[in-house]
């Protein structure tokens, strides 16, 4: 294969195949700002130069979780001494802090305790809207979604109803890791399959739901399983238009369990963190957005990124315990507007705010 060819057929107008992206994602040198350039000119003709961003906040109700993945550095077992579960109490002072933040949106990121069922996070969605009226609840990745269904004995459609009815107002594409199932049982085994992933996610349109998507790579997955992942979603997209967004998630190594067993010794690299962004833009012509992770790959490779297909940089996040426990830096937890803009005016483009579906603010 040719790596200008291969470019030159995208960008006018071939979609890319599985094998082109595997290729794309192996390569090195000068090659990678041939691919990055190429993402660029998709994200221009998508998005023009806006960079958008929304105002939300994490919250982490718990890090105790049925999972405990070796991906995962947050996730603890009940009777670990870090252990913790927020009491009622707590949690909607949690919620009342994001109120006093002006978020317009509250993502319900946590462990999956092992005693929570439906009734747990129709609670959880409630107290968002009695402590923050008119947010918007992002939240319940298949993950949690199959979970409470089981716990409760109803299908997972009738979780995705309830969880509506209570005012949950997106799904977490998250739990997808790489939808490889061979790589999920290494480094996630205790969650559901590709396929209940994928079910659950229709399952959520079919409620009339709009959801995230993410990639977590960098551990143990091959060039051909990225590609693979990215053509699920792609698949799903060309049948169901549920994803507002791709979220690249890159891993991050220390204090995993992977890392323990020596499974992984490193983070995912720059050079993969460029090319997964810019390979997104180029391969999921069904997407509108492509997120950067810049609580995960820092703010320097943020800016890169958004010169290799990225449009948006996320949320301003507030609390991020999940990249801080997997070795995330400093700034891993807030990214201010004020920052953001600084980074967007250095590479002459507009930072705006947005909301969870990406209309303008």
């Amino acid at each position: 294969m040719n790596v200008t060819t291969i470019l030159n057929d995208v960008l006018g107008g071939s979609r890319l195949t599985e094998d082109e992206a595997a290729f794309l994602f192996s390569v090195q040198n000068r090659d990678i700002w041939k691919v990055a350039e190429a993402a660029d000119i998709i994200r221009e003709r998508k998005n023009g130069d806006v960079v958008t961003y929304v105002r939300n906040m994490n919250i982490h109700m718990t890090n105790i979780c049925k999972n405990c993945c070796g991906l995962c550095a947050f996730g603890r077992k009940s009777t670990d001494p870090e252990a913790f579960c927020f009491t009622d109490e707590e949690f909607r002072e949690h919620t009342k802090d994001a109120g006093r933040k002006k978020v317009t949106e509250v993502s319900y990121l946590s462990g999956i305790h092992p005693e929570f069922t439906i009734e747990s996070y129709e609670k959880m969605i409630r107290t968002f809207h009695e402590e923050i009226p008119g947010i918007h609840v992002h939240g319940c990745s298949p993950d949690e979604i199959l979970f409470a269904a089981n716990q409760s004995d109803i299908t997972t459609k009738e979780a995705l109803i309830r969880l509506k009815d209570a005012g949950l107002g997106s799904v977490q594409g998250t739990a997808a890791e790489i939808l490889v199932d061979r790589v999920r049982n290494i480094i996630c085994s205790k969650k559901l399959s590709t396929a209940e992933w994928v079910r659950i996610i229709k399952e959520a349109s079919e409620v009339g739901f709009r959801a995230t998507s993410t990639i977590m790579y960098g551990s143990v997955e091959t060039e051909k399983e990225r590609a693979r992942h990215l053509s699920v979603l792609r698949d799903v997209q060309d049948e169901t238009g549920v994803f507002t967004e791709l979220v690249p998630l890159a891993f991050l190594h220390k204090n995993t369990p992977l890392e323990r067993a020596g499974i992984v010794n490193h983070d995912a690299t720059g050079r993969e963190d460029i090319l997964l962004i810019a390979i997104s833009r180029l391969f999921l012509d069904n997407f509108d957005n492509i997120q950067v992770p810049w609580s995960k790959i820092g703010r320097k490779v943020t800016q890169l990124s958004l010169m290799a297909g990225g449009n948006d940089v996320g949320g301003t996040m507030f609390v991020d315990a999940l990249s801080k426990d997997a070795g995330g830096g400093d700034e891993s937890d807030y990214f201010s507007p004020e920052d953001m803009k600084i980074m967007c005016d250095d590479i002459g483009r507009t930072l705006r705010q947005r909301d969870t579906f990406y209309n303008l603010i």
